[in-house]
């Protein structure tokens, strides 16, 4: 099963929110096989703005912590399907087109989940499901998964 990450997961294992998120973010990637990871390319723009203008990180250190991610494990371009896909997305559901190129591209790289704490929670799109991993109560598909990395 892929999984993708959106922009906060990444923020939050940078420290952008404080320890206590930025521990519960580690602890969650680190239980994740890196090879059923994904990072939409989109994210990566995004964790550097996070990082430099609420982190307030200086731009060379947010350049480093995105060449680590997307040396760590595999990006999804931002194709001319995925912008198609992305608008088709914001204009039937509502969604920004950031989110939705988020979206489009985990549904493209062929995902079943795309961990977010922004997007609405359950929400399936051509087979991706979005969850927060961050929620109480973790959606079954990835509370199974966790389970099953664990034995």
């Amino acid at each position: 099963m892929r999984i993708a990450l959106d922009t906060n997961v990444l923020a939050y294992a940078e420290g952008a929110n404080g320890a206590i998120m930025r521990d519960k973010a580690l602890k969650l990637i680190e239980r994740l096989p890196p090879e059923a990871v994904v990072l939409p390319v989109q994210t990566l723009g995004e964790l550097f703005n996070v990082l430099v203008r609420k982190a307030k990180r200086r731009p060379s250190r947010a350049r480093e912590a995105v060449l680590s991610w997307r040396d760590a494990y595999a990006v999804v371009e931002t194709s001319a399907s995925v912008i198609v896909n992305a608008t088709d997305l914001a204009s039937d559901h509502g969604l920004t087109i950031w989110d939705s190129v988020v979206l489009a591209a985990s549904a493209e790289a062929e995902c079943r989940l795309l961990l977010s704490e922004d997007l609405q929670e359950g929400f399936t799109w051509r087979g991706v499901t979005v969850t927060n991993p961050f929620a109480p109560t973790l959606h079954p598909i990835l509370a199974a998964l966790l389970r099953a990395l664990q034995e």
